[in-house]
């Protein structure tokens, strides 16, 4: 693990940036309301709670929030369509793009249309990720065809696949697109298609997962045909999954069905899901949104990455304890693969920016090896801008001779601006702001880099290219008691939108039994006091900054800002710092 270290220390140094306060008066109003410590205060108003009865709301997320589906456009027209499709006896293909978001989405619709048709007539679909890329295929539609399919209902895809809708009604093959991403301003002649964030759009809520699209399908349904809504909510532990793993925001109707998704997959998670717990070691604790986005969901996407992502499905979907097992063994299998993998696909290409000069001077990275596994890419993306703290995309070769990859960004830059002043040059691309994916040939390389280089060295500027990390507010150690940590707790889940709070504590020191840990001593293990703070140390760890332990070990004062969370150990949970930096007394700002 000794590479990680030099990926995740900083390149250059971040600027801590607090929060302006919240209106003093207000601050003290609320923590009077609620009996709280006016730092809690101060967090419920920077979410714009402004009064005990959103406070209410907030911290008490109730089912009855929920929106309405057929505020949907379209809602009708596809719950008419499946309708007619169980009614007649037609068999429906189940369609879904191969990452998490899209394999718990073919299995929560895959588990509701058994209870309504039987499941001799359901099959789903997930492309392979290689050879038919991301999307509907025509790949599909043909195996949809040679299966006799008269319905493909798509999720987490979809939404720009005209051509594809066009050739599947060339075979009398109805499609119903469940998606998120962003349209074009043609959308695909398809029986329905549900998408918030489609431009004529009446839903209340444009942040769905295309896992919570399919919910909304399923809950659509289940009301205008008697299903009880205990039905609908046990599918819950799949939707969070997809959340979290998503990365779309926890707020609003995604804050509420995250909530009563983790009490789902906390107290009686699907035998598939108790699989992948049980692999990742999470069995005794309270799982959280982080333990989904870091050891649940890169299981779960490993299939796809590795084989295919069909596995991570059937394990979704398996109805006994045997079978959940075998592939979940199979799956975590695949990921220890995938991490291998990445582990040295990483360190090679930190070593080709490292060692030529011609990155030395620009805005963004671009490395190509036609050898890497096009399923890391996007992982190792990531561990570059990391690193290198840049606009970055990783290429391999990809089927047919074209080269494709993954891009990543840094906050503040719209990558997919960007990749889209140079479209003439791919076959295709899709995205978002901050994570895209493109395909191009080969011949188009060399310019492609060159123009993508000179956008972002025309748009970017220093501060862009400066890692922040925000900060909620001060904090001294004596307000870290148990009320304050059970009440912070109730301000999850977080996620963006509603982020882990970030604090900052000054003047701390460690009480001697500090330590660097890791295979590689690479982080730290620190007990840290505060004067005036009690006697009582408080545990904390700091991954990958051990470059501060000869100063701390001195007994030197440090600045430190971080999360508070709960750590598990040997069944124990006990209060953790999560240190994201440190600030040597000098350095400080």
């Amino acid at each position: 693990m000794g590479y990680l270290c030099l990926i995740m220390t900083p390149i250059v140094d971040r600027k801590w940036i607090v929060k302006e306060p919240g209106n003093p008066v207000l601050v003290r109003q609320l923590a009077q309301e609620l009996g709280i410590d006016h730092v809690l205060s101060e967090l419920l108003v920077q979410r714009g709670i402004k009064s005990y009865e959103q406070a209410r709301e907030f911290f008490r997320p109730d089912l009855s929030m929920l929106h309405d589906p057929f505020l949907m456009v379209d809602m009708q027209k596809a719950v008419d369509r499946i309708e007619l499709a169980v009614n007649r006896k037609e068999k429906i293909l189940i369609y879904g793009d191969y990452d998490v978001d899209g394999t718990t989405a073919v299995a929560l619709m895959y588990i509701f249309l058994k209870s309504v048709t039987p499941d001799y007539l359901l099959d789903y679909y997930i492309p392979d990720r290689y050879d038919e890329g991301y999307g509907l295929s025509y790949k599909g539609i043909d195996y949809a065809h040679e299966k006799g399919c008269s319905l493909i209902i798509t999720l987490d895809c979809g939404i720009k696949a005209i051509e594809k809708v066009n050739y599947a009604s060339r075979f009398d093959i109805d499609v119903i697109i469940c998606d998120h991403h962003l349209p074009d301003s043609e959308l695909p002649k398809a029986v329905a298609v549900l998408d918030p964030k489609r431009f004529d759009n009446t839903y209340p809520f444009d942040d769905l997962s295309g896992c919570g699209v399919g919910f909304k399908l399923a809950q659509a349904y289940a009301m205008t045909h008697g299903i009880h809504r205990e039905q609908v909510l046990d599918l819950l532990d799949l939707l969070v999954v997809s959340i979290a793993s998503d990365l779309v925001s926890v707020t609003g109707e995604n804050r509420v069905l995250a909530y009563y998704g983790l009490k789902n997959l906390n107290s009686r998670p699907r035998k598939g899901l108790q699989s992948i717990i049980k692999l990742a070691g999470l069995e005794k604790h309270l799982i959280t949104i982080d333990e989904i986005v870091f050891k649940i969901g890169p299981r779960i996407n490993a299939a796809g990455r590795m084989e295919s992502g069909r596995t991570a499905v059937d394990l979704l979907v398996a109805g006994d304890d045997e079978k959940a097992s075998k592939i979940g063994d199979e799956i975590n299998n695949h990921n220890n693969e995938r991490k291998s993998i990445d582990r040295e696909i990483t360190l090679e290409a930190i070593n080709m920016v490292r060692e030529s000069s011609e990155f030395d001077n620009k805005k963004s990275t671009i490395v190509y090896n036609p050898s890497w596994h096009k399923g890391v890419v996007g992982i190792v993306a990531s561990r570059l801008v990391e690193a290198f703290y840049r606009p970055t995309i990783v290429l391999t070769k990809s089927a047919g001779g074209f080269i494709a990859g993954s891009a990543r960004s840094v906050a503040g830059f719209d990558l997919y601006e960007a990749i889209e002043s140079c479209s003439d040059l791919l076959e295709n691309f899709g995205g978002h702001t901050y994570a895209a994916g493109l395909t191009m040939k080969e011949e188009n390389f060399a310019e492609f880099s060159r123009r993508f280089e000179e956008h972002v060295a025309k748009v970017i500027n220093d501060d862009i290219l400066t890692p922040i990390v925000n900060i909620d507010s001060f904090l001294e150690f004596k307000q870290i008691t148990p009320k304050f940590f059970r009440i912070l707790k109730q301000f999850q889940p977080f996620g963006p939108g509603n982020p882990s709070p970030v604090f900052i504590s000054e003047n701390v020191y460690d009480n001697g039994n500090g330590r660097c840990v890791g295979t590689d001593n690479g982080h730290l293990k620190l007990e840290l006091i505060q004067e005036g703070g009690g006697y009582l140390p408080l545990s904390a760890i700091a991954f990958n900054q051990s470059e501060h332990f000869a100063h701390i070990q001195a007994g030197n004062p440090i600045d430190i800002c971080y999360s508070i969370a709960e750590n598990y150990y040997r069944g124990l949970a006990n209060i953790q710092l999560r240190i994201k930096d440190i600030k040597d007394k000098e350095d400080l700002f």
